[in-house]
């Protein structure tokens, strides 16, 4: 009896040939710190990188259109910030800083969980620390700013009214939501976007940082170079956070502490009415060289302190 029909198992003649497997590269590599960690083809990123702006540009516009009907405004883009305006571009920043995340995750078929951190999990002790040494430094900023350029950002007086009860309210209730958006947006998202596009680490993270920095800056419309200039150093601050604690804990504590207590002192310092957040052309001056040096500040802490945990490690 021939091998063919005796069932000879060494004969193949007729067996389905086995598919040779295929390897895929991993889209989060651990080897590589956080903001650099991420495999993506070349057009991803580009989608991470602009979708979320535009639409948050589009969300705030909107939000300040449909304010000047509700307020009978002349001037819905006028700069002043009543309560309404204030809530409807806080909602549109918490929107699409989640919209980044559900974005890139899709992409990238990543875990959302790998946007906050990696490779470490989230450390909410780590947040508690940062948020607390961000108050106290934001704090000692704005108090030299009071003591030195008083007049540089803008205050009238101190009072307190309906308005600023409510600008209170709001400020506790969105803005660390409005902060934790804004830094979904531009370090979760954008800067391992960025990053993507290079394979050799340290040009990399220069690339994230450089795209997620002028991107955060362009966002906030600013035409006077010290504000813009600002805006992105702060981008590029907090982006170095993230880098060197391997997650967004230190840039949201730093971001929530700045954008809080800035809010609460520019609504009490407005003598009771709704403040303004004029970015035109010669609105800044030398002044941001001081809140400059509370981020300088804040840098030097994340970094003792990340090292000092990799020390005990």
């Amino acid at each position: 009896m021939d091998a063919l029909h005796s069932g000879d198992p060494r004969d193949t003649t007729n067996r389905p040939s086995r598919p040779t497997p295929t390897y895929s590269r991993p889209v989060v590599d651990d080897s590589r710190p956080f903001g650099a960690h991420l495999r993506m083809s070349w057009w991803k990123p580009l989608v991470v990188i602009l979708v979320p702006p535009v639409v948050l540009l589009v969300l705030q516009i909107l939000g300040y259109q449909l304010v000047g009907v509700i307020e009978g405004s002349d001037d819905p883009m006028a700069p002043t910030m009543t309560p309404l305006k204030f809530l409807a571009v806080n909602l549109a920043t918490i929107a699409t800083g989640v919209l980044a995340i559900l974005i890139l995750t899709w992409l990238a078929k990543v875990p959302w969980r790998r946007l906050i951190s990696s490779p470490r999990p989230f450390d909410p002790h780590r947040l508690t620390h940062y948020l607390l040494s961000a108050a106290l430094l934001v704090a000692a900023g704005i108090g030299v700013v009071a003591l030195v350029a008083p007049d540089s950002p803008g205050w009238i007086a101190f009072g307190v009214s309906g308005t600023t009860i409510i600008m209170l309210v709001l400020t506790l209730l969105t803005t660390p939501l409005q902060a934790l958006g804004e830094e979904l947006i531009f370090r979760s998202a954008a800067l391992p976007a960025a990053a993507s596009w290079v394979r050799t680490v340290r040009p990399a993270l220069v690339l994230g940082l450089i795209v997620s920095s002028l991107t955060f800056a362009l966002l906030h419309g600013s035409t006077d170079p010290w504000l813009f200039g600002y805006y992105a150093f702060i981008s590029a601050s907090t982006g170095l956070m993230a880098i060197m604690s391997r997650g967004i804990e230190a840039p949201v504590a730093f971001h929530v502490a700045n954008n809080v207590l800035f809010t609460t002192v520019n609504t009490l310092m407005s003598d009771g009415e709704p403040f303004s957040i004029d970015r035109s052309s010669d609105t800044g001056d030398a002044a941001v060289l001081i809140l400059g040096a509370v981020n300088i500040a804040m840098l030097v802490l994340v970094w003792l302190r990340e090292r000092g945990i990799r020390a005990t490690r």
